[in-house]
């Protein structure tokens, strides 16, 4: 049996560096505590290219340093945006007690007894290595744009999991083999599973994903450790190959709001038969999401801020308003209400504008007419607006105005007066719609 633990998409980067290394520091504490024999790093180190006199590039280094004086370490390229090729190759150069393998290629490589990492030549050993204790095999992010030259754009998509399941079946019988030599086989690799489920609960379905459950538990490997995917899931079955595990550890740490699931590293356990293993979770920050529907309610925020402890959260708070109602959310307030928090972000969607068009009124003969026209578009009442227009017709302005100040009704007005205050104004994205 051999013990790893499998950490994946750290993003390492000036955003995320107080996160990440938290929880990766507090990872490795726990790793080592409980004896592990070798660490997989599933691709995603890094949240972009780092200099290397970047503070995030130098804890990064100094953590993986700290693993690999413990035991071997094998690092997977991950995706391209978050680690330009290359990204990795000074890992291989660190020195610790035990070496750091960085697959960047797909191929296999064989932990050998001495704690050395020995890689083939090819896409797979022509036979499992003499002394080998366990036996990975690595596919690390696939280029599309490749695929995509060769088969065209449009069928580039389909093309990578149809060739990336050939692939996987290519690899049954080399793990068939060291099962009968009772050598443990693991496959890593970085990409997204047909089905599984994103850290914001979004299904992954579609055609340009590069795993089926059934491609991956085809290789016959024992355990199969994943990245990219930041939610933690796992798939299993018995085979005749055995006890055999799909899972995603998810990312080391929180980085976006509204992320669910818990966070941490896997602890596994492989047999040459069967494979096992555990969430150990990591301490990632806490987020809440306060949602409303308008305008924020600041008596609501209040009662969810007493009801949680928001002391070191990440809050961010959101609402929804028509962009006549923009201004009247009070962001101060809000903050003041969120003091404990470790961090504020507040989101507000604005409503646009959306001009309806009221066929044909530029041909009516008089306002009236025009007006009637507008309040039926707008679902108004016409006979209020009516009565003003009556008003405004037959009165003098100054007299209409005095009356207004001293807050008497107008003569032949009916409800103008009190239409203005109690109703919403006449919309402006319509005014164009009146003209004439």
């Amino acid at each position: 049996m051999i013990r790893i633990a499998h950490f994946s998409d750290l993003h390492y980067g000036t955003k995320n560096l107080a996160e990440a290394d938290r929880c990766f520091g507090a990872a490795i504490d726990r790793a080592i505590a409980a004896g592990i024999d070798a660490a997989v790093l599933s691709g995603d180190a890094t949240d972009h290219g780092l200099d290397l006199h970047a503070p995030a590039a130098e804890r990064l280094v100094a953590q993986v340093r700290r693993l690999a004086d413990h035991c071997p370490v094998l690092m997977l390229q991950g995706t391209f945006s978050h680690e330009p090729p290359g990204t990795l190759a000074i890992f291989r150069l660190l020195g610790g007690r035990h070496p750091v393998h960085v697959a960047s290629r797909i191929a296999q490589v064989a932990l050998t007894a001495q704690g050395e990492w020995l890689s083939s030549t090819g896409w797979c050993f022509e036979r499992v290595p003499d002394g080998a204790r366990a036996l990975f095999t690595c596919i690390p992010t696939v280029n599309k744009a490749v695929v995509a030259a060769t088969v065209g754009a449009a069928e580039a998509a389909q093309a990578v999991g149809e060739h990336l399941a050939l692939l996987l079946r290519g690899y049954a019988p080399i793990h068939r083999a060291a099962r009968r030599q009772g050598v443990p086989t693991i496959g890593v690799s970085h990409g997204t599973v047909f089905g599984c489920v994103s850290e914001h609960g979004v299904p992954m379905a579609g055609f340009d994903h590069e795993f089926t459950t059934g491609a991956l538990f085809g290789a016959e490997a024992q355990a199969f450790m994943l990245g990219h995917i930041h939610r933690h899931q796992a798939w299993e079955q018995e085979s005749i190959a055995g006890r055999q595990c799909i899972a995603y550890p998810g990312s080391i740490g929180r980085f976006h709001y509204g992320e669910e699931g818990g966070k941490g590293f896997l602890f596994w356990e492989i047999d040459a038969d069967q494979a096992r293993f555990t969430l150990e979770p990591t301490p990632a920050r806490q987020t809440v999401d306060i949602v409303f529907e308008g305008k924020p309610d600041l008596d609501a925020l209040r009662t969810a801020v007493a009801q949680q402890d928001i002391a070191g959260a990440f809050v961010r708070v959101r609402w929804t308003v028509a962009d006549e109602d923009r201004h009247q959310v009070d962001r101060a307030a809000i903050e003041r209400l969120l003091e404990g928090a470790a961090e504020t972000k507040l989101e507000g969607r604005i409503l646009p504008v959306v001009r309806t068009r009221a066929a044909g009124i530029s041909q009516l003969a008089n306002l009236a007419d025009k007006v009637r026209v507008w309040a039926q578009v707008t679902e108004a009442r016409a006979e209020p607006l009516l009565e003003c227009l009556q008003a405004l017709a037959s009165q003098e302005p100054d007299a209409i105005a005095e009356r207004v100040l001293r807050g008497q009704e107008v003569p032949g007005g009916g409800e103008c007066i009190d239409t203005a205050v109690t109703l919403p104004p006449p919309r402006a994205d319509l005014e164009p719609a009146l003209s004439f």
